[in-house]
């Protein structure tokens, strides 16, 4: 799972941040005729990737560049946090490493599968190393061995993730490419 937003991410800057990606994402436009609700108002959760700031922003610059497409995260993290799990059509706004509000971000996909099964197009969507299946899984190991402690687990093959697809709202790239591997229903 993702981390919480930084301290240094404050309230009227991801507001403000909101506001302008929610515009500029094209979010709302009803609003004009049917007015303001819940989902165009209220900014969506602020997190960052990964455990570190440097890790938030090498995987943010993945983002940006249209090349990351994909997330992955462990399901014990948000049964210990009590969290639900990301759904089609949920927005989130991605912090850099330092707290501030850099992408808005759709999730078009979600499945939760063992970690032995997550598969090379969701590694390549990932967009991380050299896109491959074995690079991933050596890479994701090493972060859900260190996370998991945290939470009093520990990592296992056989473990679920949750494979999550993700479209860049705002800003706006060219040649971004959109992630919808087949995946099992969460």
């Amino acid at each position: 799972m993702d981390a919480d937003p930084p301290p240094s991410a404050t309230t009227s800057e991801i507001n403000r941040f909101w506001e302008t990606a929610r515009g500029r994402a094209g979010l709302g436009r009803l609003s004009v005729v049917t007015g303001t609700n819940a989902a165009t108002a209220v900014p969506p959760p602020a997190w960052a990737f990964g455990a570190t700031p440097e890790q938030a922003d090498e995987l943010l610059a993945l983002v940006l560049a249209g090349t990351k497409t994909a997330t992955a995260s462990a399901r014990w993290e948000y049964e210990v946090e009590g969290e639900e799990l990301p759904r089609p059509g949920d927005l989130s706004i991605v912090l850099d490493g330092a707290g501030h509000p850099r992408a808005l971000v759709r999730t078009t996909t979600v499945g939760v599968v063992p970690f032995r099964e997550v598969g090379e197009d969701h590694a390549r969507a990932e967009g991380e190393g050299d896109l491959s299946l074995a690079y991933w899984r050596d890479v994701h190991q090493r972060f859900f061995t260190a996370t998991l402690q945290e939470v009093g687990r520990s990592f296992d093959d056989a473990m679920p993730v949750v494979c999550e697809g993700l479209q860049l709202l705002y800003p706006k790239r060219r040649g971004a490419r959109e992630h919808s591997p087949e995946l099992v229903d969460a």
